[in-house]
């Protein structure tokens, strides 16, 4: 358990990248650590779009990145995963009306959370990114209208040698039996 907390706490948002290539079986390691990831019903939601094409992630980086929050470094970045979602009517519809709960974004964030630990175990830096326009980057991959667009995560060898931010305190953010 102590080699886990230690892993997550030496996780953190790389935003500075060597020019290195990324080899596939290093990339497959953290797509098959995503695979197992557990999900409603078990309809594994999670599509992965693994862009290495420079010429793409360049399109990416010039037309589908929102403005006002510049991201240079993700134009260093050897690889951008696209995280989707493809989802069922009964569980992901019907059973969210239902609950109030989107159940896909919980089955993407743990499929998402499991590949960004996996690439850390390898000596990758991940950096979660949520600011981007989903219909540029659908236009610029080809993904099918039925298919969202969640989250973009850059991966690639490290050359950013930050640590981890100041963390709250677990009472700063846990309540026991009730809110209070």
């Amino acid at each position: 358990m102590n080699n886990f907390l230690e892993l997550v706490k030496k996780r953190t948002s790389c935003r500075q990248y060597l020019e290195k290539d990324v080899p596939e079986e290093k990339i497959n390691y953290c797509l098959s650590a995503a695979k197992h990831a557990p999900s409603a019903c078990n309809k594994q939601p999670w599509r992965f779009i693994v862009v290495k094409d420079k010429e793409l992630r360049d399109l990416i980086c010039k037309k589908a990145l929102l403005p006002g929050l510049p991201m240079p470094w993700l134009q260093q970045v050897p690889v951008i995963v696209v995280v989707c979602a493809k989802t069922s009517f009964i569980t992901h519809s019907f059973a969210s009306i239902l609950s109030g709960i989107k159940y896909h974004l919980i089955d993407i964030g743990i499929a998402g959370e499991h590949f960004v630990l996996a690439a850390e175990t390898q000596n990758l830096g991940t950096c979660w990114i949520g600011w981007f326009k989903e219909k540029q980057v659908k236009k610029i991959l080809s993904i099918p209208k039925n298919i969202k667009v969640l989250s973009l995560i850059s991966l690639g060898y490290s050359a950013d040698n930050t640590t981890s931010p100041k963390k709250k305190n677990i009472e700063e953010f846990t309540y026991r039996d009730t809110w209070k």
